[in-house]
């Protein structure tokens, strides 16, 4: 087992999963790097968690096959024999649409990905840190997004209500497992600088709308990844069942 304690990132070839991933390296952690078909991606996380003094294990797997899954957990588990934290990251968005034109294939791949991965996600994560299957506790931090108060109207009203789900999925699971010694926590991002906003048509949708942002400006994965490090943290050991935003007061 390894000495130092271990963080599985879903999503982490890229964008805040990555910004993750190096940012729990430098700060003691080694990192299993769940992701889908960014192998170069992927393969640049790892080499930077390693120069961090991390140990990083790739884990290659589609998370919304739930057997692929397994293996991504099974495969965490061979390579550090410990699951302190897990960050359910991965998720997707599509076009622009309004719900008039938003078809069951669309919403199937969706809600199969940013929702019902995340709970199967979860549900491992809990049978290796809960204190009732032996474990020793640990932290699930879900990142969901601002659009899950927003609604995205116009835009993404799916993809807002898969993120409403995951919030929903913060407090029940928080609820059950913090007697086992498991905190939950839900972090929402705003208008940040990655390339999700590409793979929804809009890749100058951050430079767009930053300066209508409180702030007057998007905000960076790093920022983002601050947050998630708190709430992983024995600086965060009382906060559970809550999700909060870094939106720059969107």
């Amino acid at each position: 087992m390894s000495a130092r304690p271990a963080v599985l990132i879903t999503g982490a070839s890229a964008g805040i999963g990555a910004a993750v991933a190096r940012m729990a390296a430098a700060r003691g952690y080694d990192v299993g790097i769940g992701f889908r078909s960014d192998t170069a991606g992927a393969e640049a996380v790892a080499a930077d968690v390693e120069a961090a003094g991390g140990r990083a294990a790739l884990l290659h797997g589609e998370v919304a096959d739930p057997g692929a899954l397994a293996a991504v957990f099974a495969g965490h588990d061979a390579s550090f024999g410990r699951l302190d934290a897990l960050v359910n990251n991965a998720g997707i968005v599509d076009v622009a649409a309004q719900v008039e034109d938003i078809g069951a294939d669309r919403l199937t791949r969706m809600f199969a990905t940013n929702i019902t991965a995340a709970f199967l996600a979860a549900g491992h994560a809990v049978r290796r840190m809960g204190r009732h299957h032996g474990g020793a506790g640990g932290v699930i931090v879900n990142i969901s997004s601002k659009a899950a108060l927003l609604a995205s109207a116009n835009q993404y009203v799916d993809y807002a209500a898969s993120k409403a789900a995951l919030d929903v999925l913060t407090k029940g699971l928080s609820d059950e497992v913090a007697g086992q010694g498991i905190r939950v926590v839900g972090i929402r991002p705003g208008i940040i600088d990655t390339a999700l906003h590409g793979k929804g048509g809009e890749p100058d949708r951050a430079d767009r709308l930053g300066p209508s942002v409180p702030m007057g400006r998007k905000g960076s994965a790093e920022e983002v990844a601050e947050a998630v490090l708190w709430a992983m943290s024995d600086a965060a050991s009382y906060v559970t069942g809550t999700s909060f935003d870094v939106a720059g007061g969107r």
